[in-house]
């Protein structure tokens, strides 16, 4: 079985997804990839993850004119 996680730390996003520390930090400073933030800890939720990685399919993910944002008022 699967252990599904809830929410990702910056550290294990980036284990998850292969995507560096530092990049997912530009996206969350560039607005594209939202988070929650629980005192100093961001921590970004899996399905949102999951969604960004699909809608950002083979774009440059540090080209901030090219990536595109999840906007988690359009459900």
């Amino acid at each position: 079985m699967q252990n599904i996680r809830i929410a990702y730390s910056i550290d294990e996003a980036a284990e998850f997804t292969g995507i560096g520390r530092n990049t997912l930090r530009k996206l969350i400073e560039w607005k594209k990839l939202p988070v929650l933030k629980v005192g100093r800890k961001l921590l970004i939720r899996g399905d949102t993850l999951e969604a960004f990685l699909r809608l950002n399919e083979g774009r440059d993910l540090r080209d901030q004119n090219v990536v595109r944002g999840i906007d988690l008022y359009s459900e």
